[in-house]
């Protein structure tokens, strides 16, 4: 037996970790008959998962808290006992997920941390007592099916916050709070973009007008860069025998992310994941050459992937999307130019859309997934590799690298964002793909005569209308450019006598094709203008006997400011070319 780290040692990591035992023994003290799961660290604090006689509510977090803060304040020792598997079962006979952990612990012994009369299953470090815990915040309280899998048993997971310091603390709260705010499930209801609904079925989005109309502006984008760059645009099918993803070689190594096959007329269908085989039957539908090349094919697809439930999040990870998908096929002497033109595309991008904090992330395989988790083909894994690096080597985009992180056919940069809320994930996928051309037979004919295989690079900038538009809702906090703001105008009467006036400027500008309406309700003029600033629409234009006697409007804009005395043809060719040119500012 023997202590842990002085306090001198302690870093926050193992701070955390040490707050999660706090927490256990706490909640055996309230619940003695409770099931531990686990309880690890994660950024900026921890979590610990229990099977419990009841629900938790919020209204038992302070209570939990106060008995957490005695057994800090009591300064109870953590020490560590070596013990063997049988021990071990003896000692956590009555928690079944303990000893469902310790069958699968390959040593002989294993280890036991205890703080006063509390015992939990745990490999270790830990600070020195609980007195070195220091500022904490239980903040909230949701399910997780143990060990992830939706078919095991739904515990209760108490979420905490933890730092070195009470200002630390203090100030990660106060951030969480404003992040809540821009929420993309709070803000996309609040604004109508999107919905859910229990009998269409979870991780299936339902887009409202709103989110329709900013789809419709994204795609509109998407299809005119592609267009100017070269990309050709093509539709493919929802569903397709299985025959092509073995072929693809996508069932061995993504069938659990697929929904399970239909059979009709003793044909096994899959409804698609991906886009990309069917592209490949696209570029083999008839015999190419090297002047065919590079072919770039495009298509916003709607694809279907089985996400678990526990790890389903509003629009970030859904089992419906709709991807910025494209398939470039080139020779190897076009590959730098045509990867490095996905990555400049990328640029582009972000500087309409404002974003400036992101990191390139080069995903290669390792080898120990060979076979398993990659195509066993370790040279053309290397080679390629070396392209990609090289690649954003010689044109000086910074990137970091990261091992066993490849899709199965080759390397890729992704593009890791945060959100407004701290969630980081994938924006962007740029991919290269050897195994594909050799699977699906394909290849031109070159100068010489001679066929070649061509590479094939696989790319999403825009990632899905879900994931992206999720990521905007919190990056703007709802606040849209003009040119994407579901709602661009609304246009608000004084009076019942106004109406027409109005009608007929709403008519003017939606031959613009501006996004317009006319708010004709009974509710007080001031009334409308707080509903359609809560709606972050970006100009309200209030008609009232002076404007339409003098031919003039008023604009109210989004951030409070009041233009008066604009003609309304001056106001029409500014907001075009905010529009035309996706301007941050309302032009006026």
């Amino acid at each position: 037996m023997k202590t842990e780290m002085n306090g001198k040692d302690i870093d926050v990591e193992t701070m955390r970790h040490s707050a999660s035992h706090v927490l256990a023994q706490a909640i055996m003290s309230l619940f003695p008959e409770a099931r531990l799961g686990i309880g690890p660290s994660i950024e900026n604090g921890f979590y610990y998962d229990f099977e419990l006689p009841r629900g938790l509510t919020p209204e038992d977090l302070p209570v939990i808290t106060e008995i957490m803060n005695s057994i800090i304040g009591n300064d109870l020792l953590f020490t560590r006992d070596e013990v063997s598997k049988t021990e071990a079962r003896r000692i956590m006979a009555l928690q079944p997920y303990k000893l469902e952990l310790i069958d699968g612990i390959a040593d002989e012994t294993v280890s036991l941390y205890r703080q006063g009369d509390f015992v939990d299953l745990c490999r270790g470090p830990h600070v020195a007592s609980t007195g070195d815990v220091k500022a904490f915040k239980l903040t909230s309280i949701a399910g997780a099916y143990w060990r992830g899998d939706e078919q095991r048993p739904m515990l209760q997971r108490i979420y905490a916050a933890a730092f070195r310091t009470k200002k630390e603390l203090d100030d990660y709260i106060k951030q969480q709070e404003e992040a809540a705010k821009r929420d993309h499930r709070k803000l996309g209801k609040e604004l109508e973009i999107f919905t859910f609904d229990d009998e269409v079925g979870p991780g299936l989005p339902l887009w409202l007008p709103n989110g329709g109309a900013m789809i419709e502006e994204i795609e509109k984008l998407a299809k005119d860069i592609e267009f100017r760059r070269g990309y050709v645009r093509v539709k493919t099918p929802h569903v397709t025998k299985e025959t092509l993803f073995q072929r693809s070689g996508h069932l061995p190594y993504y069938a659990e992310s697929m929904f399970p096959p239909m059979e009709l007329e003793g044909v096994r269908y899959y409804i698609k994941p991906m886009n990309c085989p069917m592209h490949h039957k696209i570029y083999a539908s008839k015999p190419r050459s090297y002047r065919d090349l590079p072919l770039r094919l495009a298509e916003y697809g709607t694809c279907y992937r089985y996400e678990k439930s526990g790890e389903l999040f509003g629009l970030m990870r859904v089992r419906s999307m709709q991807m910025n998908d494209s398939h470039i096929y080139c020779s190897e002497k076009q590959f730098e130019e045509e990867f490095m033109g996905v990555i400049n595309l990328y640029l582009e991008y972000f500087k309409i859309f404002d974003i400036s904090e992101y990191v390139m992330r080069l995903s290669t395989h390792s080898v120990e997934g060979l076979g398993k988790k990659y195509v066993n083909n370790p040279e053309l894994w290397l080679k390629t590799e070396a392209m990609v690096r090289t690649a954003m080597q010689r044109n000086n985009i910074p990137f970091v690298e990261c091992a066993n992180e490849a899709a199965f056919y080759g390397p890729k940069i992704d593009v890791q964002v945060k959100s407004a809320i701290g969630k980081e994930f994938t924006l962007a996928t740029n991919q290269v793909d050897f195994a594909q051309s050799e699977s699906f037979e394909l290849e031109f004919t070159r100068e010489d005569g001679n066929k070649e295989r061509p590479l094939i690079i696989h790319r999403a900038p825009l990632s899905t209308h879900e994931r992206l538009i999720g990521f905007l809702l919190e990056h703007y906090g709802g606040a849209f450019p003009v040119w994407l703001a579901p709602v661009q105008v609304v246009i608000i009467p004084v009076t019942d006598s106004h109406t027409v006036y109005a009608v007929g400027l709403e008519k003017d500008l939606k031959e613009m094709g501006v996004r317009v309406k006319v708010d004709s309700r009974s509710d007080r003029m001031n009334y409308k203008i707080r509903e359609a600033q809560l709606g972050r629409v970006p100009y309200m234009i209030v008609i009232g006997d002076k404007e339409m006697i003098g031919g003039t409007i008023s604009v109210r804009l989004r951030n409070g400011e009041q233009k008066n005395n604009i003609s309304f043809q001056a106001f029409k060719l500014a907001l075009q070319k905010v529009i035309v040119d996706k301007s941050k500012d309302f032009g006026l």
